[in-house]
């Protein structure tokens, strides 16, 4: 337990010079205002320490032997980035404290320096090591929370998205995200902000279809004091609250023609203009929409603005419905089940049979509908494993859609029973790879490196999992 009387931590600085009585003098000044201070007599000993990873703020002098103040500073930045580097020199050398400034360093003081001044300087120093922390800290929160490891599935559709996102995300190209409702196409948008050069910064969302018409524009842009009846004072808008981030217009499809000149506008000049002002602001936004509209039938019918729709279009995603990957739902529902088990004192654990109930669904809300579907049985179930009577689908029954397949299940005999028999969770997940790979297949013949590639594991491995599965290239069935 700490002691009501003991001072706050303020961080961590690391004195070095070689003339030990300025080092000690420098190191008893901050001492008394609460710093854990530590000392080093040559660049080498501090390099020594930093290695450690423990330091905040390196206080250094400039004219040193035989490593000198700007040789320590740029070898200290490659051990930790991060650090705050405070130069001190006499007031002769200005000239190579503004060169340690353009080196990385934070801030120069001048010797002989008085202590209030030090002081100052030390302490707006680490509280930019604060800053840059609770930034980092925020970011890798983010990144948990929304990045690559929140879009669950290994199905070949979900890996082609993924491929196709890491690649854009570290460009400032405009995003247009295609896919239905309950895709998760605000997960991809995250995602892509999670992994771009822009993910310290805010990722701001808007949907527009929650939006009137009146108020969108007002939302989006600002307005100034007066500018409308309700406008008591001056507002930003999202276009100036994603400034250095990322800009989301969820649902653009769902705009007038008029909102979208003036969107498009914004987009062409990087800049917006309030509503009742004619003063532009610049900004520097990442804009990413989604729609789940066939956006080039809107274009075609006049409802969507054809330059707008180019504007958008840079880089394409397409997030696939849950019905094009069921052997997805296997790890989406244990995922949902995870999630839901960390709020629930009962944990559940999910059935074979349950999976298999599950996997012959057609799911016309997609993802969005089997989270919920997951986190009602994990509410109701009465025992601890889920099973199929947990999981109440659409009028009361499974309905696979065309193309799904089927949920039967070998019996070891050769024959196939129902997946109502109650199947193993192995057999859950043979029957998914059956139908990835049958799928891979029939779109690349006998061509099984693309196969193999595009499933994402190696010709050997796909052989032994065709073996198993007694499975053979269409091309090869037509020769018999």
């Amino acid at each position: 337990m700490t002691d009501a009387n003991t001072p706050p931590f303020r961080g961590r600085i690391l004195v070095v010079d070689d003339q030990r009585n300025m080092r000690a003098t420098t190191a008893l000044l901050l001492r008394a205002e609460h710093y854990t201070v530590f000392e080093a007599a040559t660049g080498e000993e501090a390099l020594a320490q930093l290695a450690g990873g423990s330091i905040d703020l390196l206080l250094t002098d400039l004219k040193m032997e035989p490593m000198d103040g700007l040789t320590l500073l740029r070898r200290a930045l490659e051990v930790a980035p991060r650090l705050q580097v405070i130069m001190m020199t006499a007031f002769g050398s200005i000239e190579s404290a503004v060169e340690a400034m353009r080196l990385g360093a934070y801030d120069y003081v001048t010797k002989p320096f008085k202590e209030s001044e030090l002081r100052y300087r030390v302490e707006r120093a680490l509280e930019r090591a604060r800053l840059l922390r609770d930034v980092d800290n925020l970011a890798t929160d983010f990144n948990q929370r929304h990045g690559l490891s929140a879009l669950v599935g290994r199905s070949a559709a979900m890996r082609d998205l993924t491929s196709r996102l890491m690649r854009v995300a570290q460009s400032d190209a405009t995003v247009l995200i295609q896919g239905e409702s309950g895709t998760g196409k605000e997960l991809v948008a995250r995602a892509l902000h999670a992994h771009s050069r822009r993910k310290v910064r805010s990722f701001v969302p808007v949907n527009c279809a929650a939006i009137s018409e009146s108020l969108l524009e007002s939302e989006l842009f600002g307005h100034a004091k007066g500018a409308f009846t309700g406008a008591v004072k001056a507002r930003r808008g999202l276009f100036e609250e994603a400034d250095g981030g990322t800009l989301f217009i969820d649902e653009v499809t769902e705009t007038s023609p008029t909102f979208q000149s003036k969107l498009l506008r914004a987009l062409q000049e990087g800049e917006v203009r309030r509503v009742g002002e004619s003063t532009a602001l610049r900004v520097d936004v990442r804009t990413v929409a989604a729609t789940n509209r066939d956006i080039e039938l809107e274009v075609r019918e006049k409802r969507f603005r054809q330059d707008l729709f180019y504007r958008l279009n840079v880089v394409a995603l397409r997030v696939p419905p849950l019905r094009e990957r069921l052997e997805d739902v296997p790890s989406l529902a244990e995922h949902f089940l995870e999630r839901a088990n960390a709020r629930s004192p009962k944990p559940k654990r999910l059935s074979a049979s349950a999976v298999a109930h599950l996997m012959g669904y057609n799911f016309p809300g997609n993802v969005r509908e089997l989270e919920n579907l997951v986190e009602q049985a994990a509410a109701l179930a009465e025992g601890d494993e889920l099973l199929p009577e947990d999981f109440p689908l659409r009028q009361g029954r499974l309905t696979p859609s065309h193309g799904t397949p089927s949920v039967a299940f070998l019996d070891g005999q050769g024959g196939s029973r129902p997946a109502g028999t109650g199947p193993t969770l192995a057999q859950v997940v043979e029957e998914a790879e059956r139908h990835a790979i049958t799928q891979a297949l029939e779109r690349h013949g006998v061509d099984l490196a693309r196969v193999a590639d595009e499933l994402g594991v190696s010709s050997t491995t796909l052989w032994r999992k065709m073996k198993r599965l007694n499975l053979r290239p269409p091309a090869d069935l037509a020769r018999e």
